[in-house]
């Protein structure tokens, strides 16, 4: 059966980004304008919720409620605190400054899971910090003995990570490589975890491939439903089946794959009551709801 997507937001001047539920409010982010905005469930309204948030595209709840984002313009993950003021997370990484971070996941632990890819958007400030010589997954650490996070590296065989997502048994790190150019890597991949740390090389579960008008557009924003299937927003109308929904099983099974009706979809997201509403933005601008699909979203956390 094919998904109804209802446009409840939008079109906004720029792409929007990064989703995430609070409990009572669906947050947005709109990076290419620094503003965050807060769509009601109830009431169908939008407002502001935050603005000079300098480029912050991924957010992420914890389960105390703590709200995280991704600060593309500033090279770091921030805690949006409920008094309006912004903390900024440890983002040096054996001495020097990390990437620029674009999507995150907060775990049942509480530890901060977060993609950091080379972009060709400049950051904010004086350029004399160069890019790290890699692309990974990293992680924040919160050590309670010390009351310090601590900033560590995942993976060290990706190149251009987009997305990620943890299974609820914590068991499986779910990583898009998404590399759009022509002869990079598309690729959904599964990373086993022990104890929190990447085991062995990844399984890869899903790739992308190219037509004659090029490369099909990886997976740029993932979650979980309740069952630990992966629903990834990929594609565009510029090649391939075009802007889609995919549904993959833990196992890699292409479950079901949906038409957006918009070019290239961004990110996804469950909320409303019983999480059983998914959100989904686009680069134009637009957010859409599906409020019948069957599924329901996990915790807020994994």
């Amino acid at each position: 059966m094919s998904w109804a997507f209802e446009r409840v937001a939008g079109p906004y001047e720029s792409a929007l980004g990064g989703l995430a539920w609070t409990g009572s409010a669906l947050l947005f982010s709109i990076p290419g304008e620094s503003r965050i905005l807060s769509y009601d469930t109830q009431t169908g309204m939008v407002s502001e919720f935050r603005r000079y948030t300098n480029r912050t595209n991924g957010l992420a709840c914890a389960r105390d409620g703590s709200l995280y984002g991704a600060q593309e313009g500033g090279r770091r993950i921030v805690h949006f605190a409920r008094d309006g003021s912004t903390m900024v997370m440890p983002h040096l990484l054996e001495g020097k400054y990390h990437n620029q971070p674009n999507n995150l996941v907060v775990d049942s632990a509480g530890s901060i899971w977060f993609t950091d890819p080379h972009s060709t958007v400049r950051s904010a400030g004086p350029q004399i910090f160069p890019p790290l010589e890699h692309a990974s997954v990293l992680r924040l650490d919160h050590e309670e003995q010390r009351r310090l996070w601590d900033l560590r590296r995942v993976t060290f065989d990706t190149r251009a990570p987009r997305a990620l997502a943890i299974a609820s048994d914590r068991g499986t790190l779910y990583v898009a490589e998404t590399d759009n150019s022509p002869g990079g890597r598309r690729e959904l991949r599964a990373y086993t975890l022990v104890k929190g740390e990447v085991v062995g090389a990844p399984s890869v579960m899903h790739t992308f491939g190219e037509d004659h008008r090029g490369p099909h557009r990886g997976i740029e924003g993932m979650c979980l439903d309740a069952q630990d299937n992966i629903v990834a927003c990929a594609g565009s109308t510029r090649s391939g089946p075009g802007p889609m929904v995919y549904v993959f099983s833990p196992r890699g099974e292409v479950l079901a794959s949906h038409r957006v009706p918009a070019d290239s979809p961004i990110n996804c997201a469950f909320g409303g009551e019983g999480l059983s509403l998914l959100f989904v933005t686009t680069a134009s601008g637009e957010l859409f709801c599906v409020r019948s699909s069957g599924m329901r979203g996990q915790n807020r956390s994994a």
